[in-house]
């Protein structure tokens, strides 16, 4: 941050916030000119290339090379000046050459006539807009206007139209032409080079954003046939869901699965394009509305053209956009009802099988009972014979008594205390069970 003398603490971006609006300043072109625009999609290892091209072309034309790459760079090398604007994705170049030419014919000189020979092909990058734009002055009617230029722009259809109330006249076909760029041709009848400059800077902005708008044209019909074909599909899946059929809940999240996969890798590949065709598309109509044109009979006014053939395009883009987020919300939904659906019916198996383990439990408690009375008649049985022993031991000594008697007597005593014992055993495993229980 500059040392302004300022008193109070300055925030550290304060001088950048002022200078961003000045960054890319309105150009001053006198009449007449021949102007070239280029605008290349870079990668930033192709921005650094670009730069370092920018700077030989600077060596070439034997003049100091720029110390560092700037968001908008302006160099005039007397009768040729060069402009180079940084963008989010995109590099633009403008070439304007001052010089006076002898041959007076539309086109046949232009912006990038005074470039060393092979300097332009050396330019890295993806072109995407490439156009020739000529200022020269006139004061004829536009009658006479369209015969002259008619067979600069090949016989093509003209658009044309007169800004800034009538202090000019604009044509362009908005098509490529034989040498590969496209043509506009600026009549000037009374603007100030300033004005000229301006008007200037607008119809390169146009040309250039309504090309960059419509990249994700191809993009939208790419997709929008795959939509048609997951929207009938998915379709299918919710009106199955809705008549409650039989259908194969695996197979069903399957497709759901591999749906959703498709929308986020479309929606991975077109956010970022839909979202810079529609800000491209706000950035054109402003442009514009700044124009503020005038017809010129009988032909189309240059809003008019954009807004009846890129208008539509856009909103072609937007619609596709919308089915996508549309579809995803309804994949989503489709989601939630099959795995509801999935979950109940796991919590009606597993409800048929707690009944099923119940009805086992109860017959092995009931088994268990039962072997609990035969092991009381077993070990009742063993211990009656070893008590039996106990007696004919007691009478063999020598004390008088009924054997049979005794014996028959000791018996139900053994059977309940051995039945009693069982059951102090039963209880104290089964407390200890329910207090195991209770710690887990």
């Amino acid at each position: 941050m500059l040392d302004n003398g300022f008193p109070l603490d300055q925030h550290p971006l304060r001088n950048s916030l002022y200078d961003e609006l000045h960054s890319r300043p309105f150009q001053v072109i006198p009449c007449p000119a021949r102007i070239t625009h280029l605008a290349l999609l870079t990668t930033p290892e192709q921005s650094r290339e670009q730069f370092q091209h920018l700077c030989e072309l600077h060596r070439l034309l034997g003049f100091p090379e720029p110390a560092e790459q700037v968001r908008c760079y302006e160099k005039d090398f007397g009768h040729f000046r060069i402009r180079r604007e940084q963008h989010m994705e995109f590099a633009s170049y403008t070439f304007i050459n001052l010089a006076s030419q002898d041959d007076q014919s539309f086109f046949t000189t232009t912006g990038i006539s005074p470039l060393p020979e092979g300097w332009l092909a050396k330019l890295t990058g993806q072109v995407v807009a490439a156009f020739h734009l000529q200022l020269e002055a006139s004061d004829t009617t536009s009658e006479a206007d369209i015969k002259t230029i008619r067979p600069a722009f090949e016989g093509m259809r003209l658009v044309g139209s007169c800004p800034q109330n009538g202090s000019a006249r604009v044509w362009g076909s908005f098509r490529m032409h034989s040498d590969g760029y496209g043509r506009f041709l600026v009549l000037n009848h009374r603007m100030s080079n300033s004005q000229l400059g301006r008007l200037t800077q607008r119809l390169l902005e146009i040309e250039t954003y309504r090309l960059m708008s419509l990249l994700a044209v191809s993009l939208a019909r790419e997709i929008a046939p795959e939509l048609t074909h997951m929207d009938q599909q998915l379709a299918r899946i919710t009106q199955d869901l809705a008549d409650h059929n039989h259908v194969d809940e695996k197979a069903i999240l399957s497709e759901l699965t591999d749906m959703a996969a498709k929308i986020e890798a479309f929606r991975a590949k077109s956010t970022f394009r839909f979202s810079a065709t529609r800000a491209y598309h706000r950035l054109v109509l402003t442009r514009l509305e700044e124009l503020r044109e005038d017809e010129v009979s009988g032909h189309l006014t240059i809003r008019e053209f954009m807004t009846r053939r890129l208008t539509p395009a856009v909103k072609t883009c937007e619609s596709v956009a919308d089915r996508l987020e549309d579809i995803s919300r309804r994949v989503d939904r489709a989601s939630d009802m099959m795995r509801t659906r999935v979950e109940l019916s796991i919590q009606n198996q597993n409800q048929n099988l707690l009944t099923s383990m119940d009805k086992r439990s109860q017959v092995q408690l009931m088994m268990q009972h039962t072997v609990e009375g035969l092991s009381v008649v077993a070990i009742s049985y063993y211990l009656v014979g070893l008590l039996k022993y106990l007696i004919d031991a007691v009478y063999n000594f020598g004390i008088p008594f009924d054997k049979s008697i005794v014996t028959g007597a000791m018996i139900p005593l053994v059977v309940f205390l051995v039945w009693f014992s069982v059951r102090r055993i039963h209880h104290h495993f089964m407390k200890l069970a329910e207090k195991k229980q209770n710690l887990s």
